[in-house]
């Protein structure tokens, strides 16, 4: 019961056919439900924008999406709109046993900064709450899988590594963006942070 299962983002806007697609995405969702029964928790993120966050390159006139621009907790990457709360985008793949989760944590909500992290806001600093779930749980080790591997999954891994945790991601159940080299520098990224990447 001290090992959770975390789902980052397999919501619909990260799928084919989605407003942020991840290739592949949707391949992802039958054996993510399938590895749920082997742990005492599942928990699962959502990312959840107000309409013209600031993440978004449509709220920044004359930015394209995939542009990087400095915001004051540091490098942003400006995206298509996505997540839009209550939107269809938004929800979990209809295929996700989200029956089966014990919690699930939205995040992104606050319009001016973003959210990779299940844990933090892109400033490090602002909590989710789901540090202090686990603790009161007695959860001390996570497994992550989900969308996408670059860049919620990373996020998630690394921070949960920070905070103690015995950190595994499956790989084989992530797919990633790779924008820009970001495949190759999260997975040095998580293995430099104490993460364990399981590849099969």
């Amino acid at each position: 019961m001290t090992h959770a299962l975390i789902v980052i983002d397999v919501q619909r806007d990260f799928c084919p056919g989605g407003a942020l697609a991840v290739t592949g995405g949707d391949e992802i969702v039958a054996p993510i439900n399938a590895r749920m029964a082997d742990f005492g928790a599942v928990i699962l993120t959502q990312d959840w924008h107000p309409a013209g966050h600031s993440s978004f390159a449509s709220s920044h006139p004359g930015q394209q999406p995939m542009d990087v621009i400095q915001m004051p907790y540091g490098p942003q990457v400006l995206w298509p709109d996505h997540c839009v709360q209550g939107s269809h985008g938004a929800g979990f793949h209809a295929a996700l046993a989200t029956d089966a989760a014990d919690l699930i944590i939205r995040k992104g909500h606050n319009p001016a900064i973003d959210s990779y992290s299940a844990f933090f806001e892109n400033d490090h600093q602002t909590p989710t709450g789901l540090h202090g779930y686990l603790q009161t749980r007695g959860i001390t080790a996570l497994t992550m899988v989900g969308l996408a591997l670059d860049f919620c999954v990373n996020f998630s891994a690394v921070d949960a590594a920070k905070l103690g945790y015995d950190t595994r991601v499956e790989t084989a159940l992530c797919r990633g963006i790779d924008l820009n080299g970001s495949m190759d520098a999260a997975l040095t990224g998580m293995r430099g942070a104490g993460v364990t990447l399981a590849q099969d």
